[in-house]
């Protein structure tokens, strides 16, 4: 079946299949509806998640009770309220972005592992994710970019880039000059308009769908 993007909280997962790498997005929790995506290799069957957001049990089954990693995009507690239950089940190492970091920690309880920022990279299987540190929606929320070599490249972006606009600042204008910057520089001016992106809630969208708004977001403010 053709994957969408388009899943509800308590309904199925829709699944991507590429050449070396499988995409599964699940939704979480009715009232927050948060996207995690689990991320297999397909040589490997090595499992990473993207945000344990919440119903660890379904994310566990999920994974099949296996997961090397779990990666937190940033410090809300609506993206890792799992976090704690799905490490002490799996032993999963924890990744998040530097400046986050302890705020995650405090919340749930879990040190991070590692520590990351722009540059750097997390591997599932023979698969390399890399690193984007996006500032503005939190000071260390970060993305992950996988550039398929037998296609286009896939973006997971937390909660710093959405189909019609970025992450909300929360009425911050520093924040939200910070985070536009970025998401301007970082994103649409570093990669082609085919990468399809992957957001923290609802649904998914491509990079070319979105670039003709950005001046108009930096114009409204939000």
């Amino acid at each position: 079946m053709t994957y969408t993007g388009e899943v509800t909280a308590g309904g199925a997962p829709d699944v991507r299949e590429l050449a070396e790498l499988t995409i599964t997005k699940l939704a979480v929790d009715e009232k927050m509806s948060n996207n995690c995506y689990l991320l297999t290799c397909r040589s490997t069957g090595e499992n990473l998640l993207v945000d344990a957001a919440d119903q660890p049990e379904s994310l566990f089954q999920l994974a099949d009770g296996s997961l090397a990693t779990i990666v937190t995009t940033h410090q809300h507690w609506d993206h890792h309220r799992g976090l704690a239950s799905l490490v002490s089940l799996t032993g999963a190492t924890t990744v998040a972005g530097g400046p986050d970091a302890d705020a995650i920690t405090e919340q749930t309880g879990v040190e991070v592992t590692r520590r990351v920022s722009d540059g750097d990279t997390v591997t599932v299987g023979s698969c390399s994710l890399e690193v984007i540190r996006i500032t503005g929606h939190t000071p260390g929320s970060i993305c992950l970019l996988y550039r398929d070599p037998a296609g286009h490249g896939h973006l997971f972006t937390g909660d710093s880039l959405f189909p019609g606009g970025v992450g909300n600042t929360f009425g911050d204008s520093a924040a939200f000059a910070t985070l536009i910057d970025d998401v301007e520089t970082k994103i649409f001016g570093a990669l082609p308009d085919d990468t399809w992106f992957y957001p923290g809630h609802g649904n998914d969208s491509t990079l070319g769908a979105e670039r003709p708004h950005v001046a108009e977001w930096r114009e409204r403010g939000w």
